[in-house]
C-alpha cells in the first residue's frame, strides 16, 4: 500500500488474470555425430549445440554428405551342399558359362548423420539441435560422442536425443552410448527422451549371426527405460539418388574395367561385328582408358566425370547394377531420425498427445525385414517389458509406423511414448510459468493465483484432447494451500507444494470388436 502524504487523486491498477502458462516446445531434438566440417563464419561448432531449422542451414554450417567408397570383391565360390551365395551383383563368363558373385564392401568410416537429417526433414522435421563430435575422416570415438551427449545438459529446449551414428560403433560402444542417453534423458535431465535405433536393425531375427532384437534388450540394461523408445527394422530410404553416385566411390578401378570389358567381351570377340557394336565398343574403349587415366587433371574435371558416367550407364548393362547397389548401401538407414520428424509433424498438427503411430513414413521404400502380426507379437509385449515398436509395410497403405511404446511397456504410467511426451510438455510448462512466484510471498493470494494459472492451462490442454473426461474436473486436479498440501513446517522453511492430478489420454491400441448372431425378427 502506497503512503498518500499530498491531497490528491491517486489511480491504483490491479492485476485481474493470474499469469498465463506457455506451452514448451515438444518436438525438438538433438543430434549428436560427425560432418564434415562445425563452423559458423570462422567460429568453431565443435562439441557445441547449435540451432538450425532447414537442411540448407546445415549444409551451411556442418557441410555436405560424407564421400563414400567402396571396393569391388569377389565372392568364394559356395559350397555345392551349402545354399547359393548371393552377392550385391554377378557376371557370367561368356567362355566357361561360370557365374562369379561379388560384393561391394564399404571402405573407410562410414558416417550416417548426414543422411539421417535428410530423413528427418523429410518426414516433417523443423527446429532441431546439432551436435558435431568430429569431422569426415576422424575414427568414430563413444567417449567423443557421450562427451556431446553431455554438451546438451546445458540447452533446455532439446526434447529428443538422437545419436545415428552410434550404430556405425562396435555393439559395446554402441551399448555404452546409448545408456548414457538414457541417462541423460531420464536421471539428468527429466525432460527429454532418447529415440534408439537398434544395432544391426537391419537383419532378421533369425539371421544366424543372432538375434538383433534380443541382444539390444540385453544391453540396454532397466534404468530409464520410460525415457527411451526404439523401432525395428531399419528401412530402405530414398534419401540418395542414383544421379549422387558416380564411379569414382570405386577404390579398386582396375577391377572395375576388368568387369566391363569381360561384360562386352562377347561383342569384342565377334568375327563381324555390326557398326553399332563397334560404335558401342569404341565408347566403353575410350571411356574405361579415361576412367584409369589422370582425367582429373582436364581444363573441366566435373563435366568430364559426368559424361564418362553417363556413357558408362549407356553403353553397359552391369554398370548401371553396381551404381544400384551401392545406391542400396547407402539409403540403408536406421529409422529413428525419420521418427523424430514424425514427431514433429505430429505435434504439430494433431499435438503431442496423439501417438506418433498409424502414419507413413516418408521417403521410406520399404522396411528391411517384413514382420507379420505374429512375430510384432514378441516386439511389442514382453515378459521383460521392453517394447520395440514395428514398423511395418502393409498392401496399399505403404510404410507405416505400428507402435507407440516406450522401453518400460510393462509400466500402466510410462508404457505409452505419447503419455510421458505430455508429462514432460505440462510438467516443463507449468515448471517454467512458476518461476515467476519464486520468492513471492508464501500466502494465500500466491496459492490462489498458481492454482489459477494452472486451471487455466489445463482446461487448455483438455478442450484439445490431451486430457481425458467428461469435464474439466474429471480430466485433472489442482491442489494447493495450508493444510491441503503443506503444513506449517512447509512455510517456514520456505516450500510452497503444489499437487496436480491429471488424466493424460491413451491411445487405443487394441480395439475389440464383438459379433454375435440374433434371432431373426421379422
Amino acid at each position: 500500500m502506497a503512503q498518500y502524504k499530498t491531497p490528491g487523486v491517486y489511480v491504483v491498477e490491479k492485476n485481474a488474470f493470474p499469469n498465463s502458462v506457455v506451452e514448451v516446445a515438444t518436438a525438438v531434438p538433438a543430434f549428436i555425430g560427425y560432418t564434415e566440417f562445425s563452423d559458423n563464419k570462422g567460429t568453431s561448432l565443435a562439441q557445441k549445440a547449435w540451432r538450425i531449422t532447414s537442411m540448407a542451414e546445415f549444409n551451411a554450417y556442418y557441410g555436405g554428405p560424407p564421400q563414400s567408397k567402396f571396393s569391388i570383391n569377389p565372392l568364394p565360390a559356395a559350397d555345392p551342399k551349402a545354399p547359393p551365395v548371393t552377392g550385391d551383383f554377378s557376371i557370367t563368363d561368356s567362355a566357361t558359362k561360370q557365374r562369379t558373385e561379388y560384393e561391394l564392401k564399404a571402405e573407410g568410416t562410414s558416417y550416417i548423420l548426414y543422411y539421417s537429417m535428410l530423413l528427418f526433414f523429410m518426414n516433417g522435421g523443423g527446429p532441431c539441435y546439432i551436435v558435431s563430435v568430429g569431422h569426415y575422416g576422424d575414427d568414430l570415438d563413444a567417449d567423443k560422442i557421450s562427451a556431446g551427449i553431455d554438451t546438451l545438459l546445458k540447452e533446455q529446449e532439446p526434447t529428443m536425443v538422437l545419436v545415428p551414428d552410434a550404430v556405425r560403433l562396435s555393439a559395446q560402444d554402441c551399448t555404452t552410448v546409448q545408456t548414457n542417453a538414457l541417462m541423460h534423458c531420464g536421471f539428468k535431465m527429466r525432460n527429454r527422451i532418447a529415440l534408439l535405433d537398434v544395432y544391426d536393425g537391419y537383419k532378421d531375427r533369425q539371421d544366424p549371426a543372432g538375434d538383433c532384437v534380443g541382444a539390444f534388450r540385453e544391453a540396454v540394461g532397466t534404468n530409464f527405460l520410460d525415457f527411451g523408445t526404439a523401432y525395428y527394422p531399419w528401412v530402405n530410404t530414398s534419401i540418395v539418388k542414383e544421379k549422387d553416385i558416380d564411379f569414382t566411390v570405386i577404390t579398386n578401378l582396375d577391377v572395375l574395367t576388368d568387369l566391363l570389358k569381360k561384360e562386352l567381351s562377347p561383342i569384342t570377340d565377334a568375327a563381324n561385328p555390326t557398326p553399332a557394336a563397334k560404335v558401342k565398343i569404341d565408347q566403353l574403349n575410350a571411356a574405361l582408358a579415361a576412367i584409369t587415366s589422370d582425367w582429373t587433371k582436364s581444363q573441366d574435371p566435373a563435366t568430364d566425370k559426368q559424361t564418362l558416367n553417363k556413357t558408362l550407364l549407356a553403353v553397359s548393362s552391369l554398370y548401371p547394377q553396381i551404381i544400384l547397389a551401392i545406391q542400396k548401401k547407402l539409403n540403408l538407414l536406421p529409422p529413428a531420425a525419420g521418427m523424430a520428424g514424425l514427431y514433429t509433424m505430429v505435434d504439430n498438427t494433431r499435438g503431442v498427445w496423439k501417438a506418433p503411430a498409424n502414419i507413413s513414413m516418408n521417403g521410406v521404400v520399404s522396411p528391411t525385414v517384413a514382420i507379420s502380426n505374429d512375430e510384432q507379437e514378441d516386439l511389442n509385449v514382453t515378459t521383460q517389458g521392453k517394447s520395440i515398436n514395428a514398423i511395418r509395410s502393409f498392401i496399399g497403405e505403404g510404410v507405416l509406423v505400428w507402435g507407440a511404446r516406450t522401453l518400460d511397456g510393462n509400466s500402466l504410467d510410462w508404457r505409452y511414448v505419447s503419455v510421458r511426451r505430455t508429462m514432460i510438455m505440462i510438467e516443463e510448462s507449468l515448471k517454467q510459468a512458476c518461476k515467476a512466484y519464486v520468492f513471492e510471498p508464501n500466502t494465500a493470494n500466491t496459492w490462489v493465483t498458481i492454482k489459477s494459472m494452472a486451471r487455466n492451462f489445463l482446461t487448455s490442454v483438455w478442450k484439445r484432447g490431451g486430457l481425458a473426461g467428461a469435464s474439466p474436473d474429471d480430466a485433472f486436479s489442482v491442489f494447493v494451500g495450508l493444510g491441503e498440501t503443506m503444513t506449517a513446517d512447509d512455510i517456514l522453511e520456505g516450500l510452497l507444494k503444489v499437487s496436480i492430478l491429471v488424466a493424460v489420454s491413451r491411445p487405443a491400441e487394441f480395439i475389440e470388436i464383438t459379433f454375435q448372431q440374433q434371432m431373426q425378427k421379422s
